[in-house]
């Protein structure tokens, strides 16, 4: 027999499957929810470190990039006074917390500016190894840890000189909300930095402080934690909720205290896309963010559900398997074995007959083969097979079994256990939604700033005396080092372009620069041009100009968890997102758009972002808006970031069992369709036809050769009737010989 074909082997593997579909239903239905913190909640921890990671090593890089761009531009002219260096440097950048300058062969201090650096440290004898210029930690007589980036300053015919800078290690523009605590770590888990919801001391009663005492405890058990899983490999590490994020990550849970209990995220400094390396990623920090969440022990699937709907498929799985084999396979294996035995010649005994359907039709041709055999005119070779038998088949009997199983499967896939409108959503889920939103708006925000903050630091370098081709090199070589920038270019007071790098300009032709620093060009176009500008000093409304790429903006709203993400100008028009959008449509929606309003129309001078949670029939769905705040050119903009999002796709208990419930479902329609068709397939359907070729041999067809198209038990008995068919052609032939003599 086939190992694949025959009536064994379907009814077989639909037995095993729906056995371990009942196992999985019983523990995957009568487990879910039973964790103090939904996953969701522990997920949005992850992604919360990870955006904090992300800020973490975007600024480290862009500080090191400025400051060595900075470096090499001012050694590309004339030599500059080290004084004037450090002023150029701070009035374009403000990111160091403090700068010095001083001369590599004698060590001697040319100039400073901000906070007195630790240049004892530095090894001057090392800066030209290989590695020797790259940023390093240091900490302070205070006990702050600070990161030294620095860039060389060359001359011809002057001493090599190296420009120094350095800035603390806190995570920039990330939004942490009124309890959440964030911190930086080294590689063996030590705390560089920390931020967060930490009032002084002082301030504080004694629960309170107990209170701080113990956060304070949990955080450096995280950091040990953390510091421990961030030296595996990311592919080694993945967890749920990682999604592209190429670094560790993951995330804890901690000790409980007055129903709360501590979750944790962490992420490590990674670059943006595997196999690259960046300054920051070699620093070996992680970035750790802790919040206590509130418990929900009651919360959770009833287990006697899951068990319910597993005795129920056992049950039903136990009566199709009982059918299928008192009903088809074992009136196949008697047809079977009666054929084989006729076709050895053994006549005596009757056929043993099956009651139903194509074996029972089978079973009478035989009979009536039998007789024939024994010599039997062919007219009277017995009755024929009952029309009733003709209309009950295996065909029937496989429909009946798929209805049963249908019954079982449909009503998981279709309503039970759905969850409607009356979903319990956690508020902390909702507060992550607002507060990474509100970090990505500063992002945009930062973005945008630190370009003009770049076209700035190229004015104030071109300057009034630099030539049409040198400015030409200056922006080729701007346009390269930052790809934020579509193109660049220098614009006249008139409207003229001086000098250009990159694509065309968008810039309206005979109008000048403008005093705002950025704006938006071509409102209502198919695709925006957003534009910075910074005036030339000593040029008479002279400025540089650089048109942002829209894909720049687009990938800086790309994390997972927050669903739709979208930038709004003032007007609430669309500006860009991380999916498809047409540029300058409305929001989708009249409660986002409200929420929108509601944002930037909040008294004070500090806007706030907000968040909504939605519900519509059965569809829940989570919305936050963040609009520009903080300092910069940017903020004039009156720009806002958009998130939404459906619940339903939220790992909480009850998403978690209508997802596992309509998974049960649809495993069991499709193991019902995959082992009833092969059934069907190798069966039913041959079954079919071997009894109409039995019926036509015993209706007299001794001319139709019977070939066996399966190797199984049907073509066992398609093997036998062509044997009887041969033994009665050979009977027919010995009879008519003595007639033929005789005549």
């Amino acid at each position: 027999m086939s190992l694949l074909g025959g009536v064994r082997p379907p009814i077989a593997v639909l037995s095993a499957l729906l056995l371990a579909l009942a196992a999985v239903t019983a523990l995957s239905l009568g487990r879910v929810g039973h964790d103090r913190i939904p996953e969701a909640v522990l997920t949005s921890q992850q992604q919360f470190a990870e955006d904090g990671a992300i800020a973490m090593r975007a600024s480290v890089d862009e500080s090191v990039t400025d400051l060595r761009r900075a470096a090499g531009l001012f050694s590309s002219g004339a030599p500059v006074p080290a004084d004037a260096v450090l002023d150029k440097v701070g009035s374009a950048y403000q990111k160091w917390r403090g700068t010095a300058v001083i001369e590599i062969g004698s060590g001697k201090l040319l100039a400073a500016r901000g906070e007195n650096l630790p240049l004892a440290t530095i090894d001057r004898g090392k800066l030209s190894e290989k590695g020797g210029l790259g940023p390093r930690m240091v900490r302070l007589a205070n006990g702050e840890t600070r990161l030294l980036s620095f860039a060389l300053l060359s001359w011809d015919g002057r001493p090599q000189q190296l420009l120094v800078a350095s800035r603390s290690l806190r995570v920039p523009g990330i939004s942490l909300g009124r309890f959440r605590t964030i911190a930086v770590l080294d590689s063996t888990g030590a705390i560089l930095s920390r931020g967060g919801s930490r009032e002084s001391e002082q301030d504080l009663d004694d629960p309170q402080r107990k209170a701080a005492k113990r956060a304070d405890g949990q955080l450096r058990a995280f950091a040990g934690t953390a510091a421990e899983k961030a030296r595996q490999h990311p592919l080694k590490a993945r967890e749920p909720g990682s999604g592209g994020f190429p670094g560790v990550s993951g995330s804890l849970t901690g000790g409980a205290s007055n129903g709360e209990r501590a979750a944790a995220g962490y992420a490590t400094l990674a670059p943006a896309r595997p196999g690259e390396s960046t300054v920051a990623g070699g620093l070996g920090l992680t970035v750790v963010t802790m919040v206590d969440v509130a418990e929900d022990p009651s919360r959770g699937a009833d287990p006697l559900f899951g068990v319910a709907a597993a005795g129920a498929l056992l049950v039903i799985g136990a009566a199709v398997v009982a059918l299928l084999l008192g009903l088809v396979q074992r009136p196949l294996l008697r047809i079977f074995l009666e054929s084989r035995r006729l076709a050895g010649g053994e006549l005596q005994r009757p056929v043993s007959v099956p009651a139903y359907g194509e074996a029972a039709r089978v079973g009478h041709a035989l009979e009536r083969l039998r007789r024939q055999l024994l010599g039997a005119p062919q007219g009277t070779s017995g009755p024929a097979t009952p029309r009733r038998l003709r209309r009950i088949g295996a065909r029937g009997l496989t429909a009946a079994c798929a209805v049963l199983l249908l019954a079982w499967s449909a009503p998981l896939a279709l309503s039970l256990n759905h969850t409607d409108s009356k979903a319990v959503i956690p508020q902390q889920i909702v507060n992550d939604q607002r507060e990474r939103t509100d970090t990505l708006a500063d992002r945009v925000r930062r973005a945008l700033d630190e370009g003009h903050t770049d076209l700035v630091s190229v004015a104030s370098l071109i300057g009034d005396r630099t030539s049409p081709d040198q400015m030409a090199t200056v922006l080729e070589r701007t346009l390269q080092e930052h790809p934020r920038y579509a193109s660049l270019y220098l614009l006249g007071a008139d409207g003229k372009v001086l000098a250009r790098a990159g694509g065309t300009p968008h810039h309206p032709a005979g109008k000048g620069p403008g005093t705002r620093g950025v704006t938006v060009l071509n409102e209502g176009g198919k695709e925006p041009v957003v534009a910075g500008y910074a005036e030339v000093p000593g040029r008479k409304g002279a400025a540089v100009a650089g048109e942002f790429r829209v894909d720049f903006f687009n990938s800086l709203l790309k994390r997972p968890g927050l669903g739709e993400v979208r930038v709004v100008d003032d007007k609430r028009r669309t500006l860009g997102g991380n999916t498809g959008y047409r540029a300058f449509e409305k929001l989708p929606s009249e409660r986002i758009d409200t929420l929108v309003q509601g944002t930037r129309a909040r008294a004070g001078a500090s806007l706030r972002p907000g968040a909504l949670l939605d519900r519509d029939g059965s569809n829940v769905q989570i919305a936050a808006a963040a609009p520009f705040n903080g300092g910069g050119v940017a903020k004039s903009l009156n720009w806002t970031v958009v998130s939404w999002k459906p619940a339903e796709g939220l790992a909480i208990p009850e998403y978690t069992v209508q997802n596992h419930t309509v998974l049960a479902g649809l495993l069991g329609l499709t193991a019902a369709a995959a082992c009833l068709g092969w059934l069907h397939i190798v069966v039913a359907r041959p079954l079919r036809t071997l009894a109409a070729q039995a019926e036509a041999l015993a209706d007299g067809d001794r001319r139709t050769v019977l070939y066996p198209r399966h190797h199984d038990e049907v073509g066992a008995v398609v093997r036998s009737l062509e044997l009887i068919r041969q033994e009665l052609q050979e009977q027919r032939k010995r009879d008519s010989a003595p007639l033929a003599g005789r005549n």
